[in-house]
């Protein structure tokens, strides 16, 4: 089957779907009205025009869901946003926090010969600077470890940070502060009802469950 054409808008639906999917998230108009910040009868419509197309399903009770050919252009849509991340990051000089809103702008516009070459030019990277997984040119995600939200996380263990499930420049600004960003190593301290407390270097930081919950961890053995 041929690839549709699609507006830049179109394919941020189809990302956006993918992306609360892959959290678990039952994804309702509502949760689309709010990551993709516009009106609920505008999601309506695309969602309309996206089941005509036959790239995405929704029903009652079961959210929006991608078909096949929705879910092969979402994760062509991330593979072209996350190199760009990691480009950015590696030979540009952004920081983690500036990268998101560049790479937004870049992710519906490169050529596949650009995606190639920048690709090749990383060494065909895994995962990008907020440890998310960078699919392969053949739209596979690559192994990765067991990884644990810092909420769920035992008092004592030392976990590092893997990946944090957020693009928000304030909260990735505030975890730069702290030291909490990826492959540095936290030991859990305790959970009280205002967050998590932590150490990490010679520090302890009480961490809100709303922050807590972005920060995924794997176990150090």
């Amino acid at each position: 089957m041929e690839k549709p054409v699609l507006s830049e808008s179109q394919e941020d639906y189809l990302k956006e779907i993918f992306k609360l999917r892959e959290m678990n998230v039952t994804v309702s108009m509502q949760d689309l009205a709010k990551k993709l910040d516009v009106r609920p009868p505008s999601v309506t419509g695309m969602i309309k025009k996206l089941c005509s197309m036959d790239l995405v399903e929704h029903e009652p009770y079961k959210g929006v869901q991608l078909t096949e050919t929705g879910e092969k252009i979402a994760i062509e849509v991330l593979r072209h946003h996350r190199l760009l991340e990691l480009y950015l990051a590696k030979h540009l000089n952004y920081s983690w926090d500036e990268i998101h809103d560049e790479a937004e702008r870049l992710e519906h516009v490169i050529s596949e010969k650009f995606e190639a070459a920048i690709a090749e030019l990383m060494d065909h990277p895994t995962h990008d600077p907020h440890g998310d997984p960078i699919p392969s040119v053949e739209l596979e995600f690559p192994d990765s470890p067991d990884l644990t939200p810092l909420t769920t996380c035992k008092t004592g263990r030392m976990m590092t940070i893997k990946r944090v499930m957020t693009q928000d420049k304030d909260i990735l600004n505030l975890l730069t502060r702290l030291e909490l960003t990826i492959g540095n190593i936290i030991t859990i301290k305790g959970t009280e009802s205002a967050g998590i407390r932590l150490k990490v270097s010679d520090n302890q930081y009480l961490i809100p469950h709303t922050i807590a919950k972005l920060i995924w961890c794997h176990e150090d053995n």
